[in-house]
């Protein structure tokens, strides 16, 4: 980082979203969740069952496979209650997938307040998602124009509005190069480990 007391500040702001969970759940109903994408997950299926091993032999399992594609996860991290919550797969993770899959993880307790921890991939801040969020604040939907002018003008403007901590719904963004901050990482990596290899 070039800034280090800028970057550290950045950190810091991760960190007490994660420390201050527990009290917004348990006392304001106001779920904070990791959330990411886990992208180019392989739809592969075995053209033959696996044989199981027998004493004296291992399993044997069919090198051959049918590919159906790739497939998009966004996952959601739920850090009080350390589960996973509302995933979505879908073959893209474009930004109306990932506004999809935020209202859709909302729709699950609609009257409760949100906290996202996401990174800052461009989607994650994008015009659908600030016109979302307005809505649901009841704000007036004169945003200014994307590239242009108001909210929407540009990512620091977008993200600007989508972390003010006074909307029931808000984001908090990551540092740049920070995925290890984010805790839905450490779950991929179990996934990654556990199911799809």
């Amino acid at each position: 980082e070039k800034d280090p007391e800028l970057f550290e500040q950045q950190v810091q702001i991760v960190c007490n979203t994660y420390l201050e969970a527990p009290e917004l759940y348990f006392q304001y109903n106001t779920h904070t969740v990791s959330v990411d994408e886990m992208t180019g997950i392989q739809a592969l299926e075995r053209n033959a069952k696996t044989i199981c091993m027998k004493p004296g032999q291992p399993a044997r399992i069919e090198f051959e496979y049918t590919r159906h594609g790739t497939l998009c996860l966004i996952g959601n991290w739920h850090v009080v209650l350390g589960q996973m919550i509302a995933p979505t797969i879908r073959p893209t993770r474009k930004e109306e997938d990932f506004c999809w899959h935020i209202q859709n993880t909302v729709a699950t307790d609609p009257g409760a307040g949100w906290v996202f921890v996401v990174d800052n991939l461009n989607t994650h801040c994008s015009e659908s998602l600030v016109r979302y969020v307005a809505r649901l604040e009841g704000m007036d939907q004169s945003l200014g124009k994307k590239s242009k002018s108001g909210v929407l003008n540009s990512m620091a403007s977008r993200q600007a509005f989508l972390s003010d901590r006074r909307h029931r719904i808000r984001f908090v963004y990551l540092p740049k190069h920070t995925s290890w901050l984010n805790q839905i990482e450490i779950v991929f990596g179990i996934v990654t480990r556990r199911v799809l290899r």
